[in-house]
């Protein structure tokens, strides 16, 4: 096995396509298939099925030596930055990934901090919810993460993770609601109100905080984004609990309040291994210890 089957067939796992890979290593589709039945005859294993209705699948052993392979291509990633920062270099590229809050409001200036002081590290950027980016991390398609974690619903032990920033959640509705003259709103007052749920990243807290108070949930509509999320409240359709950082501005007739028990969203940095960690990746981890950890 060399390197560059290593980054061939992680291409492919990635990509679902021979083509695909190929063009982007800038290899022939023949180099391709010769470089993988070298692989697989080496190893002596089917790693990869090419299915005329699914496409591209990795066998069972596949996607174990696939993860592996990741890690591998991780350490040689490693090396490469280890020997360009003795040099008085920084290179490198740092895998995140990050539910849509995080990506909107805590990524950029993380990102713009270390591009001014180190312009040659390059990012690679994977948005989902909470259930991928364990996924991602646990098969290592990423290298560190910003995740949302609470005390009924602990992050993996898989992981290792780092304490990053802890903001409170607020209660928001039209100001025409029963409630609307509460200086604090008791979560029990929204016993079985309609609740407008922003998925990415804002799920977990909120069924965390109703189990805290003991009062039922009751989904009204599952939405994508803060600004459709706010619109439906200006329409009258259900209240939301949004993290602070979000709530920049606010439509006419809508307001927002601490809630009782207090909401929060604590966010943390997750990686696969500390001790396997490369310079990049703990370059991401100071810098954003740096600009959010000195907020809490």
């Amino acid at each position: 096995m060399n390197n560059s089957q290593l980054q061939l067939f992680v291409k492919i796992a990635e990509t679902g396509s021979f083509t695909r890979a190929g063009q982007e290593l800038n290899m022939t589709q023949p180099a391709v298939s010769r470089a993988i039945s070298s692989l697989e005859n080496e190893l002596d294993v089917t790693l990869i099925i090419r299915d005329r209705r699914n496409g591209i699948v990795l066998t069972d052993v596949g996607q174990r030596i696939l993860v592996i392979f990741r890690r591998i291509l991780q350490q040689y990633d490693k090396v490469q930055q280890v020997v360009a920062a003795e040099k008085g270099l920084e290179i490198g590229t740092i895998r995140i990934g990050s539910f849509p809050m995080s990506s909107a409001h805590l990524l950029p200036k993380i990102i713009r901090s270390i591009r001014d002081r180190y312009p040659n590290i390059e990012f690679e950027l994977h948005e989902g919810n909470i259930h991928e980016i364990q996924e991602w991390l646990h098969s290592r398609a990423i290298d560190v993460a910003l995740i949302i974690v609470t005390e009924q619903e602990p992050l993996e032990t898989a992981y290792e993770t780092l304490p990053l920033y802890n903001e409170e959640m607020l209660a928001v509705f039209r100001d025409d609601e029963p409630f609307a003259d509460q200086e604090i709103l008791p979560v029990k007052m929204l016993n079985q109100h309609p609740m407008i749920v922003c998925n990415g990243g804002y799920e977990v807290p909120i069924v965390d905080l109703f189990k805290r108070a003991e009062t039922e949930l009751k989904f009204g509509f599952i939405v994508h984004n803060v600004n459709t999320c706010l619109n439906m409240i200006e329409q009258g359709l259900g209240t939301a609990l949004l993290p602070a950082i979000s709530l920049s501005w606010l439509p006419p007739g809508v307001k927002a309040l601490p809630t009782e028990p207090k909401a929060y969203r604590h966010i943390e940095i997750a990686v696969p291994s500390l001790a396997e960690a490369s310079p990049a990746s703990r370059l991401f981890i100071e810098t954003a210890q740096q600009l959010f950890g000195q907020q809490n």
